[in-house]
């Protein structure tokens, strides 16, 4: 297979993927054309261009260099995985080091007087830390629930969210483009009590709904707010990227819940590792509920593993330059979004096939300075704005 691939350039490979997939979306819109703008099979063309979508990242052309005699690196669209910092955290050296005896982390329990009985109080302490530092977000008054990955907690909060006796599901929504996720993990195990229901912009369903808010948004990049704005509506906010690397840092943010995840603050996806700060008590209750059912906790290992880094990251930035705290990680991750996106500018504007979007300034109060939004996600608009996302290039190593 390699031999065969050889022969085939990255160019080769990535435009006969994409020309492919562009086939495959153009006869979505041709059936719906066909068949008329409103009834059934329209309705069934807007479903196909889902599954497009969902079709044109399993299809991407997914290679690594090893085995390439020429050694060219190629750009995985099928994707990411946020390696970019890795130079960073070695050249931190043993500063993050965690040592776990055999005999600690052996019960389920971390603390027992906390409602959320599986948070390392360590791991917390560094969340509100870090938090304070950056000032994105309010952590008085809030419910700190850890989960394996913030994927775990956006079903927890869907669990939490949803009413137990209503005579269907709740309709969970959330403004297109939207992570390419939420319609599977939503609609995976076929719950009765919520059920995904698509656009945020287009839905017109009365009764209570939950609405997701990605921001800045995955996979375009840009700031977002509530679309539908109605009695009976709950948000959950996503902020995995509302970090200074990512987008200008202008307010701490006071929502009722917000998601945030290790893997895009510090890189470490491996480590599994998200929490959520939730103003309800009750809510958090129902959420704490699902993860010990369904994972009885989450890993202490992990948590003390994170928590030590996110204290490395919070000493790098009170002490820059200091031998025992290193470079700021913040302002290193930023300059390094900076001169990704330079590049990923300069090569699609040599090209006639692409473009990117323009992201409006804004004042960073983190970093002190006018910061141009980098999203570590991002989609190429005209003309294959369905079909490509270039996470890979810019997040991983």
């Amino acid at each position: 297979m390699v031999n065969f691939l050889s022969i085939f350039t990255m160019r080769n490979l990535f435009f006969l993927s994409l020309a492919l997939n562009l086939s495959l979306i153009m006869r979505v819109f041709y059936e719906g054309e066909k068949h008329g703008p409103h009834g059934l099979s329209a309705r069934k063309a807007d479903s196909g261009l889902e599954k497009a979508a969902h079709a044109t990242q399993r299809t991407l052309v997914s290679l690594s260099s090893s085995g390439q005699d020429d050694g060219e690196k190629l750009i995985n669209l099928d994707h990411g995985d946020p390696t970019m910092y890795e130079s960073y955290w070695q050249q931190m050296g043993e500063k993050t080091t965690v040592v776990i005896p055999g005999w600690q982390s052996m019960s389920y329990f971390s603390d027992v007087k906390n409602p959320c009985w599986f948070l390392e109080p360590e791991f917390a302490k560094q969340v509100v830390r870090l938090h304070n530092l950056v000032g994105n977000a309010v952590t008085e008054g809030r419910q700190i629930v850890v989960g394996t990955g913030s994927s775990q907690l956006f079903l927890a909060a869907l669990y939490a969210l949803a009413p137990k006796d209503a005579s269907e599901p709740i309709s969970v929504i959330s403004a297109a483009p939207f992570y390419s996720s939420y319609p599977s993990m939503t609609d995976y195990l076929k719950s009765g009590l919520y059920k995904w229901a698509g656009d945020a912009r287009s839905f017109d369903k009365e009764g209570p709904y939950i609405e997701l808010v990605t921001s800045p948004n995955n996979p375009d990049g840009f700031v977002r707010h509530s679309m539908v704005n109605r009695t009976g509506g709950i948000l959950v906010h996503d902020l995995a990227y509302y970090w200074p690397q990512y987008t200008p840092i202008s307010s701490a943010t006071d929502h009722d819940l917000t998601l945030f995840t290790v893997s895009k603050s510090t890189g470490h996806a491996g480590t599994r590792i998200g929490w959520a700060l939730v103003k309800d008590p009750e809510v958090a209750k129902k959420m704490i509920k699902f993860i010990e059912l369904s994972t009885i906790g989450v890993s202490r290992d992990s948590q003390l593993r994170a928590a030590r880094i996110l204290e490395v990251i919070i000493n790098s930035s009170q002490n820059p330059g200091r031998p025992e705290s290193g470079e700021s990680f913040f302002k290193i991750s930023h300059h390094l979004m900076a001169e990704r996106w330079q590049l990923l500018r300069e090569a699609v504007n040599r090209g006639r096939f692409f473009s990117l979007p323009e992201f409006q300034q804004g004042f960073c109060q983190f970093l002190n300075q006018v910061s141009q939004p980098q999203p570590g996600k991002q989609k190429f608009t005209e003309p294959l704005i369905k079909s490509c996302h270039l996470y890979n290039y810019l997040c991983n190593a």
